[in-house]
């Protein structure tokens, strides 16, 4: 990003300016906060092409394209205004470099990180030409790179096949060296269909896998010559594309494959799945990721810039059940430490003196549902309205998407059963059985609903990723308790909450307490690949953490294609490292658990929530004795506050409540709370997102308040959010509030 110019405007259109991200010949684009302080890259057509008919049409109709194109690979449009003097459009910010800038940088993708890219860019431009269109600009330059895959930009040329509203005979529309040989040929538009796109995204392919264009580098002329009538340089393309990529190239365009095609074949079984995008990039392009990521956080707030918030089931009964299928010391003050608030910033976390107040559920549970049996008969004539527990009920996470079904379930149970009860909520349960394609599913399923009035979930990651934009899209508001990737904030969904510290966070506990209590003074920082996103943000901040502490780590990170982590194990332990932390999953974190073993290694071995899970006790057995996991759940029948609600769990479910149940049972409360606080007219989505926003709420786990001028959905916590669990005897105990301070 470069800093913004003197001739630049500070705000356009209640959007602040934070620096430009590119200009062009016909505008300029801009990093902005919008005036609810989401990032979003801000394009602005220039004002000499404002006055010009043709210009601002051509941008009007990207305006509309990009409304008309719904994929989690293309970049969503977040506002935007045609008609403007200066007219102007914004969309998410991707806080990643352009594929062109990545493999420029650090080299071409591996066939498995280009067979995720193919697979995704071909699952974007299926939505486009569903949508009844042509992107024609498909080119590195034109695609962002995110953890979890691409981001398909631009759609400033894309029409529909019949539309030559842009084309002339002879004129040439797109960028040489990426074009077909249709587009090449220069023919006023005749011929230019999905097809097209396809070839576009072989030449793309092409550049990812061998760092240059297919059709080489020269004049416009002789660029387009080739594209007409010499064979594409595949040289260095991994065999096993060599076929795929030869059709994509294919001179007559009904000889190319479908985007839906291309999808299946590039999804091949040793391809990444969807929620398994792990490893697909190189090492420097993922910590380039992160670090922006992270700088992201640090921009300026927009304190002047937030406007004001916008103002069936019997009482006490088994609501209905419908479930579905388908860093540096923290600064130090006068205040206690149990009262710090944490903000993620750049490269890390910075620790915030919080004064009384300002927490996310600090006001008092107005009306708390209690245990006072059926409210009588007047609850038929309350109106209803439909809470969602969208969850992983039946995949890999189905234990703490239960038990999030079960906690939400208790909180609308008690709420049933008040006489005051302004309504009656009815419980909907979905499952979309970890898969992210199904959540997206879901999601839009839920959002054609008006009687579904706010979400709890979804469980994972990937869930989420998959789901949010169709919420946002609806202004549904959806709080999330279980995952955990600060990039579900970063992108700057509306009406998505996140009710828990995000990962990185959790960074500024482990070093506390590795650096305090385990009094460690050289850790080993394990970084598993396979494990994505939640890896690198771990990592990335734990590593930020100790060096501001003048302590850094011995890094050590392992691929995907490693099972044995022998030689991690000794790269650490023989550079000095007296505790081992482990940024990974369940299972591999068993193999490194049983290395460590192998070797005798007595120090502190600590890792992040993903390890707080049964698969790892099952498959480490004795090597997971003594293991720390810093996460941000509690056990709810240890902490005081929370005695009530595990009574009632146990009574109703006959059974200790299980980690994330009283989460949800929380942000439930909080969104009943809010919902009630609304007169009956005005309970709508945008309301009742509006009033949690901006409402206080004590919960049982702990005090939360949404930060004010910062992003939107990104949790401050007044008080401790992170919490210790060891295992001892072959299971987890809960050890209580991580440590604030070393």
């Amino acid at each position: 990003m470069e800093p913004l110019r003197s001739s630049d405007p500070a705000r356009i259109a209640d959007h602040r300016l934070l620096g430009r991200l590119g200009a062009g010949g016909m505008g300029v684009v801009y990093l902005a906060r919008t005036p609810g302080g989401v990032l979003v890259a801000l394009k602005v057509l220039l004002a000499e092409y404002a006055e010009e008919p043709g210009f601002k049409e051509r941008f009007r109709r990207e305006v509309e394209v990009a409304r008309r194109v719904d994929s989690p690979w293309a970049v969503p449009l977040v506002d935007a205004d045609p008609d403007a003097e200066a007219p102007w459009l914004a969309t998410a910010f991707v806080p990643g470099p352009s594929l062109g800038e990545a493999v420029t940088a650090y080299g071409p993708l591996a066939e498995r990180g280009l067979r995720l890219l193919g697979a995704r860019l071909a699952e974007a431009l299926g939505e486009v030409h569903r949508a009844g269109l042509v992107h024609r600009d498909l080119k590195p330059g034109n695609v962002l790179i995110a953890h979890d895959g691409p981001r398909l930009i631009d759609f400033g040329i894309a029409r529909a096949p019949e539309d030559r509203s842009l084309t002339a005979t002879g004129m040439v529309v797109g960028t040489p060296g990426y074009l077909s040989p249709e587009q090449a040929g220069g023919g006023g538009g005749d011929g230019i269909g999905p097809a097209s796109d396809v070839f576009s995204l072989g030449c793309v392919l092409a550049f990812a896998a061998t760092g240059r264009a297919p059709f080489g580098s020269g004049t416009v002329d002789a660029l387009l010559y080739r594209a007409v009538h010499d064979p594409a340089d595949l040289d260095g393309v991994p065999a096993g594309l060599l076929g795929v990529l030869g059709r994509c190239l294919e001179k007559d365009p009904d000889r190319r494959p479908a985007a839906g095609e291309l999808v299946r074949e590039l999804a091949a079984d040793d391809a990444p799945r969807d929620g398994e995008a792990a490893d697909w990039l190189p090492e420097p392009v993922a910590r380039m990721i992160a670090e922006r990521s992270a700088a992201a956080l640090a921009l300026p707030d927009i304190e002047h810039t937030l406007a004001p918030a916008d103002a069936s089931a019997a009482p006490g009964s088994e609501e209905p059940d419908t479930r579905e299928t388908s860093g540096a010391p923290e600064p130090q003050d006068a205040r206690p430490a149990g009262r710090r608030r944490f903000l993620l910033l750049a490269g890390g976390v910075v620790a915030l003196a919080a004064g009384g107040g300002g927490a996310w559920w600090t006001a008092a549970r107005d009306g708390r549902p209690g245990s006072d049996g059926p409210a009588g008969t007047a609850s038929s004539r309350r109106p209803v309205h439909t809470v969602v527990l969208h969850g992983d009920l039946s995949g890999p996470q189905r234990e703490t998407g239960k038990a999030q079904e079960r906690g939400l379930r208790l909180a609308v149970a008690e709420f049933n059963a008040r006489d005051d009860a302004p309504f009656t909520v009815k419980v909907r349960a979905v499952d979309d059985a970890g898969d992210p394609a199904a959540s997206a599913r879901l999601a839009a399923e839920l959002t054609d609903d008006p009687a579904v009035l706010a979400v709890v979930g979804p469980t994972t990651d990937a869930t989420a990723q998959a789901a949010l934009a169709k919420y946002d899209a609806a202004l549904l508001p959806v709080v999330a308790v279980s995952p955990g990737s600060v990039s579900l904030v970063l992108q700057g969904y509306r009406s998505f909450l996140l009710g828990r510290l995000p990962d990185s966070v959790l960074a500024v506990y482990a070093s506390n307490y590795l650096r305090g209590r385990a009094g460690s003074r050289k850790v080993g920082l394990v970084v598993d690949r396979p494990a994505g996103n939640y890896a690198t943000d771990l990592g990335t901040s734990l590593s930020t953490q100790l060096g501001n502490a003048r302590q850094p780590p011995v890094p050590e990170v392992v691929s995907a294609m490693r099972r044995d982590f022998g030689n991690a194990v000794d790269g650490v332990l023989s550079a000095g490292a007296d505790s081992v932390f482990f940024a990974g999953l369940p299972d591999r974190g068993a193999l490194i658990a049983a290395t460590l073993r192998e070797r005798a290694f007595a120090g502190a071995r600590v890792s992040g929530p993903a390890l707080l899970d049964a698969r790892f006790l099952t498959q480490a057995q004795e090597a997971a004795e003594g293991w720390v996991m810093v996460a941000p759940v509690i056990d709810a029948a240890r902490k005081p506050e929370a005695r009530k609600f595990a009574a009632a769990y146990r009574e109703r479910f006959e059974e200790a409540p299980p980690r994330y149940a009283a989460e949800a049972y929380d942000v439930t409360g909080m969104l009943l709370k809010a919902l009630s606080g609304l007169p009956a007219k005005k309970r709508t989505r945008a309301n009742l997102l509006a009033a949690v926003r901006a409402g206080k709420y004590e919960g049982i786990t702990k005090p939360f308040a949404f930060e004010q001028k910062g992003l939107i959905g990104l949790v401050v916590i007044d008080g401790n959010g992170g919490y210790l669990w060891r295992v001892a005897q072959g299971d987890f105990v809960y050890d209580g509030p991580a440590p604030l301070t070393v």
